[in-house]
């Protein structure tokens, strides 16, 4: 099966399940489904940082400061969050993410229910090859002046900017 053909739960814009699709009719057609992302930080404290690889289906070779991804049929975003973190990361074992916060990310072409969670990662990473195409870890400082000079996925930098305002006490929407 082909990451195309995977199914996914289609939700409505109060994230209830309203059908099914599989995920390449998802992202053709715009169809509103979930995603996790996850903020994935060293024993040091820095964050993962990484290039998509170019066969992505969507944003393919964006820079991304979270490890994520779509939400299957069925599945929680707890389960979703802690399977995506290990198959990027390339781990086992690896601490339940904590689920921070949820909102809608929509533009023209894409809508999701994308919900937000952390994890600190003490284990070696060794990632996916077919996810990640390249990688670092870097401290919020050197994020932050990076942030300018490469292509970002917009949904990652929507929720990079959502949860710099939840850590500093504002809403997350």
């Amino acid at each position: 099966m082909t990451p195309s053909d995977e199914i996914l739960d289609i939700v409505d814009e109060n994230d209830a399940v309203v059908g099914q699709a599989p995920r390449g009719e998802a992202t053709a057609r715009g169809l509103r489904h979930r995603c996790v992302f996850i903020e994935v930080r060293d024993a040091e404290g820095r964050l993962f940082v990484h290039r998509r690889t170019p066969g992505k289906l969507v944003f393919p070779s964006h820079y991304d400061m979270f490890v994520g991804g779509v939400v299957g049929a069925g599945e929680s975003y707890d389960e979703a969050a802690l399977r995506e973190a290990e198959e990027e990361l390339g781990v086992s074992g690896l601490p339940r993410p904590e689920p921070l916060f949820k909102f809608l990310y929509e533009t023209a072409g894409h809508s999701w229910w994308s919900y937000v969670y952390r994890v600190r990662c003490e284990l070696p990473v060794n990632p996916q090859v077919e996810e990640v195409a390249w990688h670092t870890f870097l401290t919020d400082d050197e994020l932050a002046r990076r942030i300018g000079e490469r292509e970002w996925v917009p949904d990652g930098l929507e929720a990079y900017r959502r949860l710099r305002a939840f850590r500093a006490g504002g809403a997350a929407s």
